[in-house]
């Protein structure tokens, strides 16, 4: 990587910020799990069942803030402050709507969607009370995701980490003196996560509402597009998401030692990924704005340069992975057949590293230029290639390496295809009409 360039800057500010929100959420569960743990073991069972089904729709809702900040990064570029607000209105409104279709469906859902996670007995009960009542704040929270990504898109990192770092304090605050101090138990759990996301989805609707815009109110024209890259977008998600499902329950039916190693690797995956994806939010703003800006060589430029700080960032995550592949293991699990398991994919997760970060680093630029259908086929075809490889694992007693080895491969195709998607440069269209023209 070179000593300097001049675009180092303006990453940092972006990533740094980003890393800062992106860190809060899994900290936050962390508080969260051990205030519910004190209760008792149901009570920590129904929080993971019912956390589940929440944390996979806010998931799977992400495109509200990526596919926010494309559009309103590459207006705010053109110098289209208006028409960037009036996008802001279009993302609140939608996000509203999702929001409370999604409550409706927890709501009147709630028994079926507990049982499909595998809750049963005294703890789906729990799952269920504390899923109905969480509902509530699920429009809130995606309002919530609409919020960043007009603030990310028009460079402002710092409110939206601000205003991530209270809710999230507030929540703890809250579920202390819910569960403790009024003796709610987990169900004052639940309602202090929806008082604060309601804190938060107010204020990030404010800040949306405050942006200039030509319009507010709803417009099909400027929706349809958002609902397109929100499409791909979606489809990009739920397809790697799936990938990781497919894995689980192929590990499930090799063994519990396997099952076990697997997830000790894929939550420090997980939560790698976070730092990786800061600079994959800076390559979303800063694409976008310069490809709105007309200015397609620096946009090529910058991307060069996240890739760099990517693959640089990866392979120091691959080498300390590897450095402790002896005892971080131990720090999960004591059953040595766990251990074995996890020492038998680590070299494979530590390469994983830098692979994947260059891949997130794509992701960030092609999803910054609007470029979202491409993202969607190349996960789409990544998954296609690692399911067959998955089944033949098991077909073939390849265990939880050919697992791993699947994985990796689809890693590899979408290095190979973003990579040379970025090289070819038909994502670098200037201009502010893509944001705009409906699909």
């Amino acid at each position: 990587m070179a000593r300097s360039s001049p675009y180092d800057r303006e990453i940092a500010r972006l990533a740094v910020p980003a890393l800062g929100a992106l860190a809060a959420e899994p900290l936050y569960l962390v508080v969260d799990t051990a205030i519910v743990g004190h209760l008792g073991t149901p009570q920590l069972a129904a929080l993971a069942v019912a956390g589940s089904v929440l944390s996979l729709a806010v998931v799977l809702c992400n495109f509200l803030a990526y596919g926010t900040t494309a559009q309103v990064a590459r207006l705010h570029g053109a110098g289209r402050e208006e028409d960037a607000g009036a996008i802001a209105a279009q993302s609140l409104w939608l996000s509203l709507g999702i929001g409370i279709g999604l409550a409706v469906v927890a709501l009147a859902g709630a028994v079926p969607l507990i049982s499909l996670m595998g809750g049963s007995g005294h703890v789906a009960s729990l799952a269920t009370t504390y899923l109905r009542i969480s509902a509530g704040g699920i429009p809130f929270a995606l309002i919530a995701l609409a919020g960043q990504g007009y603030l990310r898109g028009v460079g402002d990192l710092r409110r939206p980490l601000l205003v991530v770092v209270a809710a999230h304090g507030t929540n703890v605050v809250l579920e202390l003196l819910f569960v403790y101090g009024f003796g709610w138990g987990l169900a004052g759990s639940a309602w202090g996560t929806v008082i604060a996301q309601a804190g938060m989805g107010a204020a990030f609707a404010a800040l949306l509402l405050r942006a200039p815009a030509r319009t507010r109110r709803p417009v099909r024209a400027l929706i349809v597009p958002l609902l397109r890259v929100g499409g791909d977008i979606f489809l990009r998600t739920a397809a790697l998401l799936g990938s990781f499902a497919v894995a689980s329950a192929v590990l499930a039916r090799i063994g519990s030692a396997s099952l076990a190693a697997h997830q000790i690797a894929f939550q420090l995956y997980t939560f790698l990924a976070l730092v990786l994806d800061a600079v994959a939010i800076a390559g979303q703003v800063l694409v976008g704005r310069m490809l709105g800006a007309g200015d397609a060589p620096g946009a090529y430029a910058a991307a060069r340069r996240m890739i760099e700080w990517a693959l640089g960032g990866g392979l120091v995550l691959g080498a300390v992975m590897l450095a402790l592949m002896g005892p971080l293991p131990h720090a999960f699990t004591g059953d040595p057949r766990v251990v074995d398991r996890a020492h038998a994919i680590w070299p494979l997760f530590a390469l994983m590293q830098p692979a994947g970060a260059v891949v997130f680093a794509l992701d960030g630029i092609l999803i910054g230029a609007g470029d979202t259908r491409f993202i969607k086929w190349s996960m789409l075809g990544a998954a296609a290639a690692y399911v067959p490889i998955a089944l033949a694992a098991l077909h073939f007693g390849w265990g939880i390496v050919g697992v791993w080895c699947g994985l990796l491969a689809m890693i590899g195709v979408r290095l190979l295809t973003c990579g040379a998607r970025f090289r070819g440069r038909k994502w670098a269209v200037t201009g502010a009409g893509r944001a705009l023209a409906p699909s």
